[in-house]
């Protein structure tokens, strides 16, 4: 009624200054709503004046110590009645047990404190670290450090603990700081405020009392507090402008607790005390000005920057007179309690003052229930630590800070393979770094790595390998677990980084990003992506940064020199290629996934199969299984890796000559309606001149099955004819089958010449047949008038990256790195590794479209998830999206034939353990097997692909417990069972 006899525009300031206050009003802590409550009432009846001070004292804790250690806590807790405990190095369940004994020896519960700043990790081993601040100020998404915040409180309160010393909401704006630098979310006070909020909320929504340091603004200093007392000389105005600006929005946030460092600040108090010490500081700025009502606690109160010049004992009465609630790790409890006693025995500071911060500690315990205590169980506590969405929760949090700052020419993510010879160079890494591992999940890189002092023969080594590639991909890494804005390399080898070629050089940075300012020519880099540190995600996501796994939108929360100021960061699309990632990612349940999968595929294993397998499961072109099963071969201790290459058999019919005739069919160089002689003339008088590609490629054109070739090589007594094979090569027995068998050069013509009389079947009806794709090769070849292997690694799997997906693999490979078939008893007459299993295409050099491919279970994914991707992978297209449905579709389901062109498909009716597929497959998903104990199958309706790879053929083909163990089935419905 007032406002309306004001003058309009006063009305609308007062009416938008009402709103806002409104909108955003101050938030007391929630804690304090316990301060008069009946238990705390009790608990402060029953504890004498000298016991109610113990609880303002904490002392460090760890559970890494042994029983001198701990009879040190026990005793100090019986006679002290301390507060609470400040736990440091350890490990979980040991903490655990700890702290439950500590709490049955207590008079009061204990509050368990931790200075996890970054999880768990921090303190505690087998436990996960998230990223730094630092790399969290690069992080655009606050939803996700918010969800840090729940899951940190979740795992801080699993090992019995209540509060935990975080955020750090320091505006860092001096490179130089020793002490928080990375701790910090960066330079920028509105973003460092914001996401403090996010992660305190996320503690305090999960239960947990938080603490806002250090208070108030340790980011301007070239001081440790932990060694000496640092001095901050700005104006009170640049403070309440800018250091104390994330600290007002933190207690308008309703933040449980706040740390007040210790610092020389002289315009908040000239007497020169450090801040922890500081009534002008503590009660006088941040209780009487900005409001806070919550727990006051100290910084370390054995910390030099406090201790230097002040005695134990009183120093800690000067931290209680100044308006401290909690005391910090007190280096000396029994005098510190006498002193404090002493002052209020003299009246200094009153009983009543110190009830009143008692009675607040006692309702920061009640709030986390402490009330209520029960002993915590051990059982299942890593797994529980380690939960599937907390390890999810840091690879995303990882994957949301890099930082691209260039990208001349939009280079990454890297596209055209085939025009790519890469090299990398791991910086500081003794061996191959997990940054390398990555990049070779995508193509052929040859690597090289520098240790920090590397010598200069090591150096000069790799400079002349240098002008060999066209681009070189580098990673600077870093010898410390903590990112310091440090430079340890050599003067050498930081005059080598400094002097690559640039111009075709992307490099990922695993350090401070400050320390780029200390490296010149970086910034010229033609990719430069700021990975913040050097953990095994961030060299993980960083290589799939660069293909294309994954994008990135960070910005430099903190400028570097004048090289690049915050904010910067460029968005670069991912997704193009396989994202290498865990299993919630896609949607699925870890636990179902892994399990299910492991436990057939031992099973399989242990009753001979096969001797072991790959495995890749990707959904939504995430790849959230990828794993190697048992040994080569039996009676080895030869392991299975993801390396390794299997044969293929008959999946070589979807992976070689089918995607070149989809590529012709877009062309209008295939036409499915025409037949073999259309392509082929020596086909034109056959019995099979008529026959469409169409039925063919179906399945359903009356073509027998398969002919034995190898048997027409053979005299009646067992051995070879003259015009057949040879012991010994040479210009008439050029094909190699075996390093004793040569075939005759022109045997292909007799195989081509029995494919051509072999008689029709009489009912044009589903029956699966390989003798078209003996003759696509030399289809293929007349229509592009290129060599078939040439075509389809030049038009597909060069493309890819799938390098080891190749015909003839023993010619390129390493044979440790094939996996063993069979002892072939009846042709061979020698255990086949190297080359093809199946005897018809070894009788044509290795090369068919019926047989003959090699390839490890990633690189043939690749193709794989081409298909799924209806025709696209790596920003390519190599099949229009129309073919592909045409060709994965069943074309004669009126003719109870289940069928695509060339894939198979799941039976139009299930069949049970007799399908060949899981019940769960879609009618839209389609495949092929292979008899080696192959398996790759795509569904377009989840998104969903999955190969298997096995050698169960070895010792025999007769061993088909395979088959009858349904075990590649049967894994495809437990991804499905994960789905649900």
């Amino acid at each position: 009624m007032y406002i309306k006899k004001l003058p309009l525009f006063i009305a609308l300031y007062l009416l938008a200054t009402i709103s806002r206050a409104q909108e955003n009003p101050k938030k007391t802590p929630e804690f304090l709503q316990y301060t008069q409550s009946a238990w705390v009432d009790s608990i402060m009846k029953s504890l004498t004046p000298q016991e109610r001070i113990g609880q303002l004292i904490w002392v460090s804790a760890y559970s890494n110590r042994g029983p001198e250690h701990r009879a040190d806590i026990l005793k100090t807790i019986k006679d002290w009645n301390i507060g609470g405990l400040v736990f440091f190095q350890g490990d979980p369940v040991t903490q655990v047990k700890l702290m439950n004994e500590y709490q049955n020896a207590s008079k009061v519960p204990l509050m368990g404190a931790i200075d996890a700043e970054w999880g768990l990790g921090m303190r505690l081993d087998s436990t996960i670290s998230f990223p730094f601040q630092m790399a969290l100020g690069a992080v655009q998404d606050d939803d996700l450090i918010y969800e840090m915040g729940k899951e940190v409180a979740h795992q801080i309160k699993s090992v019995g603990l209540h509060l935990n010393f975080a955020p750090v909401a320091d505006v860092n704006n001096n490179p130089n700081n020793p002490v928080i630098n990375y701790r910090s979310f960066g330079e920028d006070k509105f973003k460092v405020a914001e996401k403090s909020i996010a992660y305190m909320q996320g503690m305090q929504d999960g239960g947990l009392i938080t603490t806002a340091k250090h208070f108030p603004g340790h980011g301007d200093t070239s001081t440790d507090s932990h060694y000496d007392l640092p001095q901050i000389n700005h104006s009170r105005e640049r403070l309440n402008d800018l250091e104390l600006y994330p600290f007002k929005k933190l207690i308008n946030a309703g933040i449980n607790g706040m740390m007040v460092a210790h610092l020389n600040i002289p315009a908040l108090d000239p007497s020169g005390v450090p801040s922890t010490l500081s009534k002008a500081i503590i009660n006088d700025l941040l209780k009487d000005q900005l409001g806070f009502e919550g727990l006051i606690v100290t910084d370390a109160m054995e910390m030099k920057g406090v201790t230097k010049g002040n005695s134990p004992g009183i120093v800690d009465k000067q931290a209680v007179l100044a308006g401290n609630d909690v005391l910090e790790i007190v280096q000396d409890v029994s005098k510190a309690i006498t002193e404090i006693k002493k002052a209020v025995d003299k009246g200094i500071i009153s009983q009543k003052t110190i009830d009143a911060r008692v009675r607040k500690i006692l309702a920061a315990k009640q709030w986390v229930k402490l009330n209520k205590y029960e002993p915590l169980p051990i059982s299942n506590l890593l797994q529980d630590i380690n939960n599937p969405h907390a390890l999810l929760l840091e690879r995303k949090l990882t994957e949301a800070s890099l930082t691209v700052l260039k990208n001349e020419a939009d280079l990454l993510p890297l596209k055209h393979l085939d025009t790519l010879k890469i090299m990398s160079v791991s910086i500081g890494a003794d061996k191959k770094s997990t940054f390398q591992k990555t990049l070779d999940l995508y193509t052929k890189v040859d690597h090289f790595t520098l240790s920090m002092k590397a010598s200069q023969k090591e150096m000069e080594a790799i400079k002349k390998e240098l002008p060999n590639y066209n681009l070189v991909i580098v990673g600077v890494h870093d010898d410390t677990p903590r990112p310091r804005n440090t430079i340890k390399f050599s003067e050498p080898v930081q005059s080598f980084i400094q002097t690559l070629p640039f111009n075709k050089t992307v490099v990922a940075y695993f350090k401070n990003p400050y320390s780029i300012d200390k490296l010149n020519n970086l910034e010229n880099a033609k990719g430069l992506i700021v990975s913040y540190q050097d953990g095994e995600s961030a060299q993980d996501l960083s290589a799939q940064l660069i293909f294309g796994g994954v994008g990135a939108n960070g910005q430099l929360p903190v400028g570097i020199g004048k090289k690049f100021k915050a904010g910067d960061g460029l968005t670069i699309k991912g997704g193009i290629r396989f994202k290498y990632t865990l299993p919630e990612d896609a949607g699925m349940d870890s636990k179902t996934l892994i399990h299910g999968v492991d436990s057939l595929m031992n099973q399989a294993i242990d009753l001979k199969a096969t001797p072991g397998g790959q495995l890749l499961v990707a959904k939504n072109g995430k790849v959230v299984l990828h794993k190697a099963y048992g040994v080569k071969k039996y009676n080895d201790t030869a392991k299975v890796s993801l390396e390794d290459i299997y044969d293929l058999a008959s999946v070589t019919k979807i992976s070689s000559a089918l995607p070149a005739v989809m590529k012709l069919y877009d062309e209008g160089k295939f036409d499915l309606d025409k037949g073999i002689a259309d392509y082929l003339k020596y086909f034109k008088n056959s019995n099979k001149a008529d026959a469409n590609l169409r039925e063919i490629l179906a399945h359903q054109a009356r073509f027998n099955p398969y002919i034995t070739y190898w048997k027409n090589t053979l005299r009646k007594n067992g051995s070879y004819k003259w015009s057949t094979i040879k012991k010994d090569s040479s210009a008439r027995f050029p094909i190699k089958i075996s390093s004793n068998m040569w075939l005759h050069r022109n045997y292909q013509k007799k195989i081509f010449k029995a494919i051509k009389k072999s008689p029709l079947l009489e009912k044009r009806e589903y029956k699966y047949s390989g003798l078209l794709f003996m003759l696509l090769p030399t289809m293929i070849e007349e229509i592009t008038e290129e060599d078939f292997v040439e075509y389809v690694d030049q038009n597909f799997y060069n493309k890819l990256g799938a390098t080891t997906l190749t015909y003839n693999p023993a010619e390129k490979f390493n044979k440790k790195q094939i996996v063993p078939t069979e002892h072939d008893f009846i042709f061979r007459h020698l255990p086949v590794h190297g080359t093809v299993h199946d005897e018809g295409a070894a009788m044509m050099g290795g090369i068919s479209a019926n047989a003959g491919l090699f390839s490890n279970a990633n690189d043939l994914a690749k193709l794989m998830q081409m298909y799924l991707n209806m025709g696209t992978y790596g920003g390519e297209e190599y099949i229009k999206a129309s073919t592909v449905k045409e060709f994965t579709k069943a074309q004669f389901p009126d003719n109870n034939n289940h069928r695509g062109l060339g894939f198979d498909k799941p039976f139009l009716e299930y069949k049970g353990v007799n399908s060949n597929t899981a019940k769960d497959a879609s009618s839209d998903s389609f495949g092929h097997t292979g008899f080696t104990g192959i398996m790759v199958w795509m569904d377009p309706k989840e998104e969903l692909l999955y190969l298997f790879l096995s050698n169960r053929v070895l010792p025999t083909r007769a061993n088909t417990t395979l088959y009858k163990l349904n075990t590649r089935t049967n894994i495809q419905q437990v991804l499905y069972d994960a789905i649900k």
